[in-house]
Protein backbone atom coordinates (compact mmCIF):
# COMPACT_ATOMS: atom_id res chain seq x y z
CA UNK A 1 0.00 0.00 0.00
CA UNK A 2 1.21 3.47 -0.89
CA UNK A 3 2.66 5.10 2.27
CA UNK A 4 1.47 8.54 1.14
CA UNK A 5 -2.12 7.29 1.03
CA UNK A 6 -1.74 5.71 4.48
CA UNK A 7 -0.29 8.93 5.92
CA UNK A 8 -3.12 11.02 4.45
CA UNK A 9 -5.78 8.60 5.70
CA UNK A 10 -4.14 8.54 9.13
CA UNK A 11 -4.02 12.34 9.23
CA UNK A 12 -7.75 12.47 8.47
CA UNK A 13 -8.45 9.89 11.16
CA UNK A 14 -6.39 11.67 13.81
CA UNK A 15 -7.75 15.07 12.81
CA UNK A 16 -11.37 13.98 13.16
CA UNK A 17 -10.65 12.14 16.39
CA UNK A 18 -8.84 15.06 18.02
CA UNK A 19 -11.63 17.40 16.92
CA UNK A 20 -14.13 15.05 18.55
CA UNK A 21 -12.06 14.99 21.74
CA UNK A 22 -12.20 18.80 21.90
CA UNK A 23 -15.86 19.27 20.94
CA UNK A 24 -17.43 16.15 22.53
CA UNK A 25 -15.07 14.72 25.16
CA UNK A 26 -17.59 12.23 26.56
CA UNK A 27 -18.46 10.85 23.12
CA UNK A 28 -14.74 10.64 22.35
CA UNK A 29 -14.09 8.60 25.50
CA UNK A 30 -16.65 5.94 24.57
CA UNK A 31 -15.63 5.97 20.90
CA UNK A 32 -11.96 5.47 21.71
CA UNK A 33 -12.80 2.54 24.00
CA UNK A 34 -14.93 0.94 21.26
CA UNK A 35 -12.16 1.40 18.68
CA UNK A 36 -9.46 0.19 21.07
CA UNK A 37 -11.44 -2.95 21.95
CA UNK A 38 -11.56 -3.78 18.22
CA UNK A 39 -7.96 -2.91 17.38
CA UNK A 40 -6.43 -4.74 20.36
CA UNK A 41 -7.73 -7.98 18.84
CA UNK A 42 -5.04 -7.67 16.18
CA UNK A 43 -1.92 -7.87 18.41
CA UNK A 44 -3.45 -10.24 20.97
CA UNK A 45 -5.00 -12.47 18.34
CA UNK A 46 -1.84 -12.40 16.24
CA UNK A 47 0.22 -13.63 19.18
CA UNK A 48 -2.33 -16.29 20.08
CA UNK A 49 -2.60 -17.66 16.54
CA UNK A 50 1.18 -17.79 16.10
CA UNK A 51 1.41 -19.77 19.34
CA UNK A 52 -1.50 -22.05 18.44
CA UNK A 53 0.10 -22.85 15.10
CA UNK A 54 3.38 -23.67 16.87
CA UNK A 55 1.49 -26.39 18.78
CA UNK A 56 -0.78 -27.70 16.04
CA UNK A 57 1.05 -27.11 12.76
CA UNK A 58 -0.74 -26.89 9.43
CA UNK A 59 -0.31 -24.99 6.17
CA UNK A 60 -2.69 -22.26 7.31
CA UNK A 61 -0.15 -20.88 9.79
CA UNK A 62 2.70 -20.99 7.30
CA UNK A 63 0.70 -19.10 4.68
CA UNK A 64 -0.17 -16.22 7.03
CA UNK A 65 2.79 -16.39 9.42
CA UNK A 66 4.27 -13.09 8.27
CA UNK A 67 0.96 -11.28 8.71
CA UNK A 68 0.34 -12.79 12.16
CA UNK A 69 3.91 -12.03 13.24
CA UNK A 70 3.39 -8.41 12.22
CA UNK A 71 0.23 -8.44 14.31
CA UNK A 72 2.13 -9.80 17.29
CA UNK A 73 4.74 -7.04 16.96
CA UNK A 74 2.01 -4.40 16.94
CA UNK A 75 1.51 -5.11 20.64
CA UNK A 76 4.24 -2.52 21.20
CA UNK A 77 1.73 0.12 20.05
CA UNK A 78 -0.75 -0.79 22.79
CA UNK A 79 0.71 1.59 25.44
CA UNK A 80 0.44 4.46 22.95
CA UNK A 81 -3.23 3.78 22.25
CA UNK A 82 -4.03 3.19 25.92
CA UNK A 83 -2.98 6.74 26.88
CA UNK A 84 -6.17 8.49 25.59
CA UNK A 85 -8.25 5.73 27.16
CA UNK A 86 -6.57 6.19 30.54
CA UNK A 87 -6.94 9.98 30.37
CA UNK A 88 -10.69 9.77 29.72
CA UNK A 89 -11.61 6.75 31.87
CA UNK A 90 -13.41 8.86 34.47
CA UNK A 91 -15.94 9.88 31.80
CA UNK A 92 -16.71 6.24 31.02
CA UNK A 93 -17.01 4.36 34.29
CA UNK A 94 -19.49 5.43 36.98
CA UNK A 95 -17.40 3.75 39.67
CA UNK A 96 -14.49 6.10 38.89
CA UNK A 97 -16.56 9.25 39.21
CA UNK A 98 -16.49 11.23 42.45
CA UNK A 99 -19.68 11.52 44.44
CA UNK A 100 -21.09 8.23 43.12
CA UNK A 101 -22.46 5.72 45.62
CA UNK A 102 -20.09 2.83 46.22
CA UNK A 103 -21.00 -0.49 44.62
CA UNK A 104 -20.90 -3.94 46.22
CA UNK A 105 -17.76 -4.85 44.24
CA UNK A 106 -15.87 -1.67 45.13
CA UNK A 107 -12.95 -3.78 46.39
CA UNK A 108 -12.30 -4.78 42.77
CA UNK A 109 -13.63 -1.71 40.96
CA UNK A 110 -11.64 1.18 42.34
CA UNK A 111 -9.05 3.50 40.83
CA UNK A 112 -5.93 2.01 42.44
CA UNK A 113 -6.81 -1.60 41.62
CA UNK A 114 -7.87 -0.62 38.09
CA UNK A 115 -4.55 1.12 37.38
CA UNK A 116 -2.51 -1.71 38.92
CA UNK A 117 -4.27 -4.38 36.87
CA UNK A 118 -3.91 -2.29 33.71
CA UNK A 119 -0.16 -1.97 34.22
CA UNK A 120 0.10 -5.72 34.82
CA UNK A 121 -1.81 -6.52 31.62
CA UNK A 122 0.39 -4.20 29.58
CA UNK A 123 3.63 -5.59 31.02
CA UNK A 124 2.58 -9.19 30.37
CA UNK A 125 1.50 -8.40 26.79
CA UNK A 126 4.71 -6.51 26.03
CA UNK A 127 6.88 -9.28 27.48
CA UNK A 128 4.96 -11.94 25.56
CA UNK A 129 5.21 -9.86 22.40
CA UNK A 130 8.97 -9.66 22.80
CA UNK A 131 9.26 -13.40 23.50
CA UNK A 132 7.06 -14.38 20.55
CA UNK A 133 8.93 -12.04 18.20
CA UNK A 134 12.26 -13.41 19.41
CA UNK A 135 11.16 -17.03 19.00
CA UNK A 136 9.22 -16.70 15.72
CA UNK A 137 12.12 -18.05 13.65
CA UNK A 138 12.36 -21.23 15.72
CA UNK A 139 9.38 -23.60 15.70
CA UNK A 140 10.78 -25.53 18.67
CA UNK A 141 11.24 -22.43 20.79
CA UNK A 142 7.74 -21.22 19.94
CA UNK A 143 6.29 -24.63 20.83
CA UNK A 144 8.00 -24.55 24.24
CA UNK A 145 6.73 -21.03 24.89
CA UNK A 146 3.20 -21.58 23.60
CA UNK A 147 1.44 -23.37 26.52
CA UNK A 148 2.51 -20.84 29.16
CA UNK A 149 2.03 -17.84 26.89
CA UNK A 150 -1.47 -18.91 25.82
CA UNK A 151 -2.54 -19.34 29.44
CA UNK A 152 -1.25 -15.86 30.31
CA UNK A 153 -2.90 -14.36 27.23
CA UNK A 154 -6.24 -16.00 28.07
CA UNK A 155 -6.18 -14.81 31.68
CA UNK A 156 -5.08 -11.24 30.98
CA UNK A 157 -7.44 -10.83 28.01
CA UNK A 158 -10.36 -12.11 30.08
CA UNK A 159 -9.76 -9.70 32.94
CA UNK A 160 -8.98 -6.81 30.59
CA UNK A 161 -12.37 -7.33 28.88
CA UNK A 162 -14.09 -7.40 32.26
CA UNK A 163 -12.31 -4.22 33.42
CA UNK A 164 -12.70 -2.25 30.20
CA UNK A 165 -16.12 -3.29 28.88
CA UNK A 166 -18.17 -5.32 31.36
CA UNK A 167 -17.54 -2.79 34.13
CA UNK A 168 -19.39 -0.13 32.11
CA UNK A 169 -22.25 -1.43 34.25
CA UNK A 170 -20.66 -2.28 37.62
CA UNK A 171 -23.72 -4.29 38.69
CA UNK A 172 -23.55 -6.69 35.72
CA UNK A 173 -21.72 -10.01 36.03
CA UNK A 174 -21.16 -12.77 33.49
CA UNK A 175 -18.88 -15.77 33.87
CA UNK A 176 -18.43 -16.13 30.09
CA UNK A 177 -17.97 -12.48 29.13
CA UNK A 178 -14.21 -12.94 28.83
CA UNK A 179 -14.63 -16.05 26.68
CA UNK A 180 -16.94 -14.17 24.32
CA UNK A 181 -14.28 -11.49 23.94
CA UNK A 182 -11.47 -14.04 23.45
CA UNK A 183 -13.40 -15.82 20.70
CA UNK A 184 -13.99 -12.49 19.00
CA UNK A 185 -10.30 -11.62 19.26
CA UNK A 186 -9.47 -14.85 17.44
CA UNK A 187 -12.15 -14.27 14.80
CA UNK A 188 -11.09 -10.68 14.08
CA UNK A 189 -7.36 -11.35 13.89
CA UNK A 190 -7.81 -14.45 11.69
CA UNK A 191 -10.19 -12.50 9.44
CA UNK A 192 -7.59 -9.78 8.88
CA UNK A 193 -4.96 -12.41 8.07
CA UNK A 194 -7.39 -14.22 5.76
CA UNK A 195 -8.08 -11.00 3.86
CA UNK A 196 -4.32 -10.47 3.47
CA UNK A 197 -3.99 -13.99 2.04
CA UNK A 198 -6.97 -13.56 -0.29
CA UNK A 199 -5.52 -10.31 -1.65
CA UNK A 200 -2.12 -11.91 -2.33
CA UNK A 201 -1.27 -12.74 -5.97
CA UNK A 202 -1.53 -16.53 -5.69
CA UNK A 203 -3.07 -17.73 -2.41
CA UNK A 204 -2.40 -21.30 -1.32
CA UNK A 205 -5.76 -23.05 -1.85
CA UNK A 206 -5.16 -25.72 0.80
CA UNK A 207 -4.12 -23.10 3.35
CA UNK A 208 -7.21 -21.11 2.35
CA UNK A 209 -9.42 -24.13 3.01
CA UNK A 210 -7.88 -24.63 6.45
CA UNK A 211 -8.29 -20.95 7.31
CA UNK A 212 -11.93 -21.08 6.16
CA UNK A 213 -12.58 -23.96 8.53
CA UNK A 214 -10.87 -22.16 11.38
CA UNK A 215 -12.98 -19.07 10.67
CA UNK A 216 -16.08 -21.24 10.74
CA UNK A 217 -15.00 -22.66 14.11
CA UNK A 218 -14.49 -19.17 15.55
CA UNK A 219 -17.88 -18.04 14.23
CA UNK A 220 -19.62 -21.02 15.84
CA UNK A 221 -17.75 -20.57 19.13
CA UNK A 222 -18.47 -16.84 19.38
CA UNK A 223 -22.12 -17.29 18.43
CA UNK A 224 -22.65 -20.09 20.93
CA UNK A 225 -21.06 -18.18 23.80
CA UNK A 226 -22.82 -14.89 23.02
CA UNK A 227 -26.19 -16.61 22.64
CA UNK A 228 -25.77 -18.64 25.84
CA UNK A 229 -24.98 -15.48 27.80
CA UNK A 230 -28.12 -13.82 26.42
CA UNK A 231 -30.24 -16.93 27.04
CA UNK A 232 -29.10 -17.27 30.66
CA UNK A 233 -29.82 -13.62 31.37
CA UNK A 234 -33.23 -13.86 29.68
CA UNK A 235 -34.13 -17.05 31.56
CA UNK A 236 -32.98 -15.73 34.96
CA UNK A 237 -34.66 -12.34 34.43
CA UNK A 238 -32.68 -10.72 37.25
CA UNK A 239 -32.73 -6.90 37.38
CA UNK A 240 -28.95 -6.47 37.70
CA UNK A 241 -28.43 -8.67 34.61
CA UNK A 242 -31.26 -7.47 32.38
CA UNK A 243 -30.10 -3.89 33.00
CA UNK A 244 -27.09 -4.69 30.78
CA UNK A 245 -29.23 -5.75 27.79
CA UNK A 246 -32.19 -3.37 28.03
CA UNK A 247 -30.29 -0.25 26.84
CA UNK A 248 -28.88 -2.36 24.01
CA UNK A 249 -32.35 -3.39 22.78
CA UNK A 250 -34.03 0.02 22.81
CA UNK A 251 -33.91 3.20 20.74
CA UNK A 252 -32.77 1.43 17.58
CA UNK A 253 -30.05 -0.67 19.15
CA UNK A 254 -32.09 -3.82 18.45
CA UNK A 255 -31.50 -3.16 14.72
CA UNK A 256 -27.73 -3.08 15.36
CA UNK A 257 -28.06 -6.33 17.33
CA UNK A 258 -29.76 -8.07 14.39
CA UNK A 259 -27.16 -6.63 12.03
CA UNK A 260 -24.44 -8.12 14.26
CA UNK A 261 -26.20 -11.49 14.16
CA UNK A 262 -26.25 -11.35 10.35
CA UNK A 263 -22.66 -10.18 9.77
CA UNK A 264 -21.04 -12.05 12.65
CA UNK A 265 -22.88 -15.35 12.29
CA UNK A 266 -25.44 -15.97 9.52
CA UNK A 267 -23.48 -14.59 6.53
CA UNK A 268 -20.08 -16.18 7.31
CA UNK A 269 -21.59 -19.38 8.73
CA UNK A 270 -23.69 -20.28 5.69
CA UNK A 271 -20.94 -19.12 3.33
CA UNK A 272 -18.21 -21.23 4.92
CA UNK A 273 -20.37 -24.35 5.27
CA UNK A 274 -19.85 -25.02 1.57
CA UNK A 275 -16.76 -27.05 0.72
CA UNK A 276 -16.59 -25.27 -2.62
CA UNK A 277 -16.66 -21.87 -0.91
CA UNK A 278 -13.81 -22.90 1.39
CA UNK A 279 -11.56 -23.12 -1.68
CA UNK A 280 -12.78 -19.83 -3.16
CA UNK A 281 -10.77 -16.67 -2.36
CA UNK A 282 -13.85 -14.53 -3.04
CA UNK A 283 -16.07 -16.54 -0.69
CA UNK A 284 -13.49 -16.68 2.09
CA UNK A 285 -12.75 -12.99 1.61
CA UNK A 286 -16.47 -12.18 1.89
CA UNK A 287 -16.80 -14.24 5.06
CA UNK A 288 -13.70 -12.67 6.61
CA UNK A 289 -14.88 -9.15 5.77
CA UNK A 290 -18.32 -9.93 7.20
CA UNK A 291 -16.78 -11.19 10.46
CA UNK A 292 -14.62 -8.08 10.68
CA UNK A 293 -17.63 -5.79 10.20
CA UNK A 294 -19.59 -7.83 12.74
CA UNK A 295 -16.77 -7.54 15.27
CA UNK A 296 -16.64 -3.75 14.89
CA UNK A 297 -20.41 -3.49 15.23
CA UNK A 298 -20.44 -5.78 18.25
CA UNK A 299 -17.85 -3.79 20.19
CA UNK A 300 -19.66 -0.57 19.30
CA UNK A 301 -22.95 -2.14 20.46
CA UNK A 302 -21.36 -3.15 23.75
CA UNK A 303 -19.80 0.25 24.50
CA UNK A 304 -21.87 3.05 22.93
CA UNK A 305 -25.26 2.45 24.65
CA UNK A 306 -23.59 3.06 28.02
CA UNK A 307 -23.01 6.66 26.95
CA UNK A 308 -26.72 7.37 26.57
CA UNK A 309 -27.37 9.98 23.88
CA UNK A 310 -25.36 11.13 20.84
CA UNK A 311 -24.65 7.63 19.51
CA UNK A 312 -24.17 9.08 16.00
CA UNK A 313 -21.22 11.14 17.26
CA UNK A 314 -19.74 8.07 18.94
CA UNK A 315 -20.16 6.06 15.72
CA UNK A 316 -18.32 8.64 13.63
CA UNK A 317 -15.56 9.01 16.21
CA UNK A 318 -15.20 5.23 16.50
CA UNK A 319 -14.63 4.96 12.75
CA UNK A 320 -12.13 7.85 12.73
CA UNK A 321 -10.26 6.37 15.71
CA UNK A 322 -10.13 2.96 14.02
CA UNK A 323 -8.81 4.59 10.85
CA UNK A 324 -6.11 6.38 12.86
CA UNK A 325 -5.10 3.19 14.67
CA UNK A 326 -5.03 1.10 11.50
CA UNK A 327 -2.90 3.63 9.62
CA UNK A 328 -0.50 3.92 12.55
CA UNK A 329 -0.28 0.14 12.61
CA UNK A 330 0.49 -0.05 8.88
CA UNK A 331 3.18 2.62 9.08
CA UNK A 332 4.74 1.12 12.21
CA UNK A 333 4.77 -2.48 10.93
CA UNK A 334 7.94 -2.07 8.87
CA UNK A 335 9.71 0.00 11.52
CA UNK A 336 8.99 -2.41 14.38
CA UNK A 337 10.47 -5.27 12.34
CA UNK A 338 13.60 -3.26 11.51
CA UNK A 339 14.03 -2.14 15.13
CA UNK A 340 13.69 -5.71 16.36
CA UNK A 341 16.26 -6.97 13.86
CA UNK A 342 18.62 -4.22 15.04
CA UNK A 343 18.08 -5.26 18.70
CA UNK A 344 18.79 -8.92 17.87
CA UNK A 345 21.94 -7.95 15.98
Amino acid sequence: MNPIFVILAGAIGYGATILGWVLAPKSFAFAWLAALSVWVAWPLGGMALVLIHALTGGRWGIAIHGVLAAGARSVFLVPLFVIPYALTATRIYPWLQSGVTQFDNAIYLNESAFLLRGVIYLLIWLILGALVTRAERSAEELARLAPYALILLALTTTFAAIDAIMSLDPTFASSIFGLVFISEVGAISLSVAALALVLSPAPDREALRQIARLLLAFVILWSYLAFMQLLIVWQSDLPHETAWYLPRWRQGWDFIAWLIAFTHFFAPFFTLLSSRAQHSPKAVGFAAASILVGGILHQFWLVAPAAGARSWAIALLTLSALLAMACTNLLAARWTKQIWNWIEA
